[in-house]
C-alpha cells in the first residue's frame, strides 16, 4: 500500500500574524499543523498493519521543510516539498491542483493507493482541501473521519457532524481526512530523529509537474483576494463582574441598551 500523507507548515497559533501584499507572511513563527500530526499517525498505523510506503507531501516556502521532516521523524519513508513562487498566494482550489498533480507524478511509479490529511489547517481553517482534492484526482473522499478502518478493499470511517453520526466506505485510491479523536500521534524518539536525518527529502517546483489545463495557483488565479485587515480593538479596563440576586436579567438589559445593542441600533 502507498500512502500520501500531506502535510502543512502553518504560523503558530500563538505567534503575532500579520498581513502583506494581501497575504499571510510565513516563515517567522511557523510549525507543522498540528492536526496533520493526525494524519501522520493514521498513515503510519496503516502501513505497519498492512505493509508499504508512506510518503510526506507539503506546498509552501522553503521552510516547509521543517514540516515534512516531522513526518520523516515519525516514521515518514520519504518526503516531498513543493516550493515555487509562483505559488504565493494561492487559495485551496489552487492547493488542491498542485497537490493532485504531485500525487498523480508519485502514482507513475506505481499506483497511489490513499491520500490523507489532517481535518483542517489552523491558520485557514476551511477543511475544503481534502474535498477539493478528492475532486481534482477523480478520488472519493471521506473527510472528518473519528474513526479510521484499513480494509482489504476500502476504507471505512465514522464521523459525527451536526448532530448525526455517519459510517462511510469507499474504495481505494481515495482521499481521507481525519481529526483529533482519530488517534494520538506518536513522539518521535531519539534514534527515529536521527534517522529522519537520512530520509530523502525531494524539493519540486511548477515545472516538474506539469500541470495541465488552466492554472488555477498563485495570487491572480485565487477566487477570493484579502482586500484589507485591521487589528483587533483591544479590551479596555476591566469587565464588570454582577452579582445576580434576581435582577442580573435587567442589569444586562439596562447594559446592551446602553451599549446601543437595543432597538435595532
Amino acid at each position: 500500500m502507498r500512502i500520501v500523507v500531506c502535510v502543512k507548515y502553518v504560523p503558530d497559533a500563538q505567534s503575532h500574524r500579520r498581513l502583506e501584499g494581501g497575504t499571510l507572511v510565513r516563515g517567522e513563527e511557523d510549525s507543522l499543523n498540528d492536526l496533520d500530526e493526525n494524519a501522520i499517525e493514521a498513515a503510519l498505523a496503516a502501513k505497519e498493519n498492512h505493509g508499504g510506503e508512506v510518503i510526506a507531501l507539503t506546498m509552501g516556502p522553503a521552510g516547509a521543510k521543517d514540516a515534512v521532516m516531522r513526518a520523516l521523524q515519525m516514521g515518514a519513508d520519504r518526503a516531498i516539498q513543493i516550493t515555487d513562487d509562483r505559488l504565493a498566494g494561492s487559495d485551496v482550489i489552487g492547493t488542491a491542483q498542485v497537490l493532485a498533480a504531485a500525487i498523480t507524478k508519485l502514482g507513475e511509479d506505481a499506483p497511489i493507493d490513499l491520500v490523507l490529511t489532517g481535518s483542517t489547517s489552523l491558520d485557514g481553517m476551511t477543511s475544503m482541501l481534502p474535498g477539493a482534492l478528492g475532486a481534482t484526482l477523480g478520488w472519493p473522499s471521506l473527510t472528518a473521519a473519528a474513526t479510521f478502518a484499513i480494509e482489504d478493499d476500502a476504507v471505512t470511517v465514522s464521523r459525527y457532524l451536526d448532530n448525526f453520526a455517519d459510517v462511510l466506505t469507499a474504495p481505494y485510491p481515495l482521499v481521507c481526512s481525519v481529526t483529533d479523536e482519530a488517534n494520538q500521534p506518536r513522539t518521535p524518539g531519539f534514534k527515529l530523529m536521527l534517522a529522519a536525518k537520512k530520509k530523502p527529502i525531494e524539493v519540486w517546483d511548477l515545472d516538474a509537474l506539469a500541470i495541465d489545463g488552466q492554472p488555477r495557483y498563485g495570487s491572480e488565479a485565487a477566487g477570493t483576494q484579502m482586500l484589507r485587515a485591521d487589528k483587533r480593538d483591544e479590551r479596555r479596563g476591566e469587565g464588570r463582574i454582577v452579582t445576580d440576586s434576581g435582577t442580573g436579567g435587567v442589569e444586562l438589559a439596562q447594559f446592551l441598551r446602553e451599549a446601543g445593542f437595543a432597538q435595532g441600533n
